[in-house]
């Protein structure tokens, strides 16, 4: 019996390699497609056509989330595991600070993706979480997110997006971790992608996003030695460090 794992974002970047290094592992995936024109998942599908399923998913909608958690609730009687990695940026143009006007309904944009999008993922897909036993609920978040690192002036959208995100997880957290749920919180570090928005590819990121799946993927599948440690919820980056909130 393969394990069954959901991936979000998962057309390109991170979120495909992601997929490509779970089925290398011997999962079976659910990969959220949010851009069907997008060639890299029909690629993985020809290599692994009975283990990878694409659902059509755009985080930002509650409709397209419970129509996506109805399709592979039509596949699967259950999920293991979540990876709400889906989440964009502003345009470099809309990055300016209060004296530059910000573009609030951008700002918005980004709050209900990166924020709101992982709350709708675990809502749709609870009732088939509840039937695994291992229940791991996992989020790509951002150093952007941390209040007490933080260094920047402005991209207020993507920073106040992702501190709102940690907290909906420490939410989720105080909900879930009673019923057995496992929580993992996680800063990639800056990759080569294309969360800008723009359709190019970011080269100025020391890493590509296949390098940067393997501690993400390393870290959302670990299973820690002493299981207590289960009952803190911290977000570490891909050295391994802790990031304060």
């Amino acid at each position: 019996m393969h394990p069954i794992a959901v991936v979000t974002g998962a057309d390109r970047g991170l979120g495909r390699a992601l997929t490509a290094g779970l089925l290398t592992k011997g999962w079976r995936v659910f990969a959220g497609q949010y851009l069907p024109d997008w060639p890299e998942l029909d690629a993985l599908v020809s290599q692994y056509p009975d283990h990878l399923e694409l659902v059509p998913l755009d985080v930002s909608s509650s409709v397209s989330v419970q129509s996506a958690a109805e399709a592979v609730r039509q596949h699967s009687n259950g999920v293991d595991l979540i990876i709400n990695n889906a989440g964009v940026n502003d345009s470099i143009a809309s990055r300016k600070n209060l004296r530059q006007q910000p573009d609030y309904d951008e700002m918005l944009r980004l709050y209900n993706t990166n924020a709101l999008g992982p709350l709708r993922v675990v809502e749709a897909f609870l009732p088939l979480m509840d039937h695994s036993a291992q229940k791991r609920l996992c989020f790509v978040s951002s150093e952007a997110g941390s209040i007490a690192r933080t260094h920047r002036d402005s991209w207020y959208g993507y920073c106040m997006s992702k501190a709102a995100l940690n907290m909906g997880v420490h939410n989720l957290f105080n909900l879930l971790r009673p019923d057995g749920y496992t929580f993992r919180l996680y800063h990639p570090g800056w990759m080569r992608t294309y969360i800008g928005g723009s359709g190019n590819k970011g080269n100025k990121a020391p890493v590509e996003p296949e390098q940067a799946a393997v501690p993400a993927l390393a870290h959302f599948l670990e299973e820690y030695p002493d299981p207590s440690a289960e009952d803190r919820l911290v977000m570490k980056d891909h050295l391994g460090e802790q990031w304060p909130w």
